[in-house]
């Protein structure tokens, strides 16, 4: 398996170009149009949890921008409690809020509280995850999640040696056991997650080059609700224990997440994986979480994709600012994201995908994390 870890991944190897701000001005809810407040108005903003650092990250930059131009800001984290953040929400419009900013934990919970926002002309921002089954959504700013799958599955071929960073086919052959795994079932990302990535691997699960061994590949089977840890953790330990016995072993892991990526881990770990004659299987994941950067820099985990919360706090910050002050914001997709009841008008930015070749200069040069905080 040391080929696993020769592969190199390299910025270029998304092998897609990033969408350009287009400008267009599609039609959006009426609460979009009611006319601009300007600065001083307050601003509401609901994250899922911080139990996840990205989530801190993507608050505070938030927070921070939007105060820099003069709004007040009330930021919220509801901790994976639905209804704690239907209480945030509400709070929030009846503080008078003029603008929500809304990372929703289940995305087809809060249709109520965004009634409300309609019936008072307050415009609504779906922030990386997309509220569904909703037509109050006026705008959605996220990254290509997509393509965020299609990154965590050609990583994954990268490392097994099918793929060559450039994109050219590897010298690698196959047959490789892998496994699945997919986000939560009621985050609408995990969805696009998921099919960017099986649309990736199914040329070569169709070829035999990969082996799904436990024969589980279908979304509601490895989908791992709430993005648990713990969760991840388990269901490795049993795909272990009733698929990998008598010798057979675990050579590839799809994590969609650098949380469930360190549950896989030590479910890996505790079965013997990572010594050195049983090397880690190349495990994917996503968000360049600091415990899972720097067990990449460790050789244990072997990839995750970044998504630079910073320019998403940007893009969302302007969008929300134009709305704000009467305007409408530029987006760059109006066909892709229908929630259920409308085509919400988008903003997309490119993941990168990073490993132990190329964090340095992805994370650390662009001051994402210090030289320091990576040990």
């Amino acid at each position: 398996m040391k080929f696993t870890r020769s592969a190199t991944a390299t910025l270029g190897l998304l092998l897609v170009a990033g969408l350009t701000a287009c400008g267009s001005s599609a039609k959006t809810a009426d609460t979009a149009s009611s006319g601009g407040s300007g600065a001083g108005s307050l601003v509401g903003v609901t994250m899922p949890t911080k139990s996840s650092e990205r989530w801190i990250h993507d608050g505070n930059n938030l927070k921070s921008s939007l105060e820099k131009l003069g709004y007040k800001v009330d930021l919220q984290y509801a901790e994976n409690d639905i209804p704690t953040q239907v209480n945030q929400i509400e709070n929030q419009i009846t503080q008078g809020a003029k603008l929500l900013v809304i990372a929703s934990i289940d995305g087809t919970a809060i249709t109520t509280q965004l009634q409300e926002a309609a019936d008072k002309k307050i415009p609504v921002i779906a922030y990386d995850r997309l509220i569904r089954n909703s037509p109050n959504v006026d705008y959605y700013a996220s990254f290509d999640n997509f393509k965020v799958g299609v990154a965590q599955a050609t990583s994954l071929l990268i490392g097994l040696g099918l793929k060559k960073a450039d994109g050219t086919d590897g010298t690698a052959k196959g047959p490789f056991s892998v496994e699945i795994f997919a986000g939560s079932p009621d985050d609408n990302n995990a969805t696009f997650f998921y099919n960017g990535a099986m649309e990736t691997l199914k040329p070569y699960i169709s070829s035999g080059k990969l082996v799904v061994k436990s024969g589980q590949t279908d979304f509601k089977t490895v989908a791992i609700l709430r993005w648990d840890a713990a969760t991840a953790q388990k269901r490795m330990e049993d795909l272990l224990t009733k698929t990998y016995r008598g010798g057979a072993k675990v050579q590839g892991v799809l994590s969609p997440y650098d949380g469930l990526s360190i549950g896989i881990l030590s479910a890996l770990k505790s079965n013997g994986y990572g010594t050195a004659g049983q090397p880690y299987p190349v495990v994917t994941g996503q968000d360049a979480e600091l415990a899972s950067v720097k067990s990449i820099i460790s050789d244990e985990q072997y990839s995750t994709i970044f998504k630079d919360t910073r320019e998403l706090a940007k893009v969302t910050v302007t969008m929300a600012d134009a709305v704000l002050k009467g305007g409408k914001p530029k987006v760059n997709n109006t066909t892709d994201y229908d929630n259920g009841k409308k085509v919400v008008p988008s903003y997309l930015l490119q993941p990168t995908i990073v490993d132990k070749t190329n964090y340095t200069k992805t994370l650390v040069e662009t001051n994402y994390y210090t030289a320091a905080q990576l040990g």
